[in-house]
């Protein structure tokens, strides 16, 4: 199984590590997380420098495509030819998108029919374009996930280990990464807020 994750100039650290970490707990053979962007390197809001490990256009033969935010989202829906690079289909996918990531799902015209979470800010861009949105920190419909909130990041990660290794191995992965004497509380919070939607 292969997942991307787009990352962006200006993206959030908290959105692609925090997954990135996430998912990399999952130890199979055919198990590949990978960062996606346009370039080379990317810096993230901060300045923090990361080299990709997969072009842009790469993503689109993922199993699975986690779109994290960042400042420039706005530029990169703007730019035509970036987002032509983008071939996405939840069809074949699964797609999942956080914060100003969220915006990028709408432009590419597959949240039509679908509510989605993002953050505040990005909030009135994405109804803008269309979308309604929930007070709600994760909302997914068949093989797309939409998330909002930095810290929401464990969510769209545990959902993607649901749908491609299943329930225990996505509790497993919380498990080890939640705070020592709330380990079960966390996982059962975080698997609370997306077993409703793990069904379709």
């Amino acid at each position: 199984m292969h997942i991307a994750i787009l990352t962006f100039d200006g993206f959030n650290e908290l959105d692609s590590l925090i997954a990135y970490g996430v998912l990399n707990r999952i130890k199979q053979p055919d198990w590949q997380v990978s960062i996606a962007s346009p370039s080379t390197q990317v810096s993230s809001m901060n300045g923090l420098i990361l080299t990709s490990h997969i072009r842009l256009g790469a993503a689109n033969q993922a199993d699975a495509v986690i779109i994290g935010s960042g400042l420039q989202t706005r530029q990169v829906v703007a730019n035509t030819e970036l987002m032509g690079q983008l071939q996405l289909d939840p069809s074949r996918q699964l797609l999942a998108a956080q914060c100003s990531g969220t915006l990028i799902l709408a432009k590419l015209g597959l949240l039509q029919t679908i509510p989605a979470c993002t953050d505040l800010t990005t909030k009135p861009w994405v109804q803008e374009a269309g979308v309604r949105i929930l007070d709600q920190p994760f909302f997914a419909k068949g093989n797309i996930a939409t998330a909002g909130g930095c810290l929401a990041a464990p969510y769209l990660a545990a959902w993607v280990i649901c749908k491609l290794a299943g329930t225990s191995a996505a509790e497993s992965a919380l498990h080890y990464l939640a705070p020592v004497g709330e380990k079960d509380s966390y996982v059962a919070h975080t698997m609370q807020c997306i077993t409703p939607f793990l069904a379709g």
